[in-house]
């Protein structure tokens, strides 16, 4: 009698073992969902977070039901922006580049090699002019047979949008003490002032971004004790700046 007692409660139990694949596939078809709905939206950001939640839910083998909290994601602070930024300061530095290759294209035309250097520094492009195809020695008056280059560089220097130029005069270190100037700091300042006169002719040209300063004798790029580094010293800088810093701010 004991033994048929036993044997009818034995099939009364019922079977839980489908329980398990139940949850997976639940926990399945609501991943499924979210990335659906997410989806509808693209936003790549959002993205990386799900899919960093989803990696780590599916790598420990759990359930999004068996976790008591949302796991917590890093989320980049302003990466869009720096995205933004970084691409306007590259776009700027390609602007650059054009320019100086326009302006190498029109040293190489008139054969002034000798006369005139461009180079790309942290500070904008530098368009160095030496200063015996502008003035004669101790003299800060453009010489009237070089005029029609200052007209050309004026062209050069007219962009959209405009950009800030600071024209900056440089000499050897001999001493100088005519009826005019009584020191190199003088004829330096008064060259890059002439120069920019003669540049802001120019009726494109908005004189308010011009600015000129002279260093004089103390910003060699060559030692001074030769013929060849004092002449390579004596020089008017044209530095066109950027419109955009390598951080991505406007230049101001």
């Amino acid at each position: 009698m004991s033994k048929r007692r036993k044997r009818k409660k034995a099939e009364n139990h019922i079977d839980e073992s489908w329980l398990l694949p139940y949850s997976d596939l639940m926990t399945l078809l609501l991943a499924l969902f979210i990335v659906l709905f997410a989806s509808s939206s693209v936003d790549e950001v959002k993205l990386q977070q799900m899919s960093a939640v989803f990696g780590e839910i599916f790598d420990s083998g759990q359930g999004v039901m068996d976790n008591a909290a949302p796991t917590a994601v890093p989320i980049p602070k302003d990466s869009v922006g720096s995205k933004d930024e970084n691409t306007s300061y590259i776009e700027d530095q390609k602007s650059l580049a054009e320019i100086q290759d326009r302006v190498d294209e029109y040293i190489a035309v008139n054969e002034l090699e000798n006369q005139f250097e461009t180079k790309m520094t942290d500070e904008g492009l530098m368009v160095t002019i030496r200063d015996s195809i502008l003035f004669s020695p101790g003299m800060a008056d453009i010489k009237p047979e070089y005029i029609g280059i200052a007209d050309d560089i004026a062209e050069l220097l007219v962009f959209d949008p405009p950009r800030q130029i600071v024209v900056t005069g440089h000499t050897d270190n001999v001493p100088i003490g005519n009826a005019q100037f009584q020191s190199n700091w003088e004829l330096s300042v008064m060259r890059a002032v002439n120069f920019l006169k003669s540049i802001v002719r120019n009726e494109e040209i908005n004189p308010l971004l011009f600015s000129a300063k002279g260093y004089g004798e103390f910003q060699p790029i060559e030692s001074n004790e030769t013929a060849v580094g004092r002449s390579k010293n004596r020089r008017v800088e044209v530095l066109i700046q950027p419109l955009v810093l390598k951080d991505g701010t406007a230049f101001e």
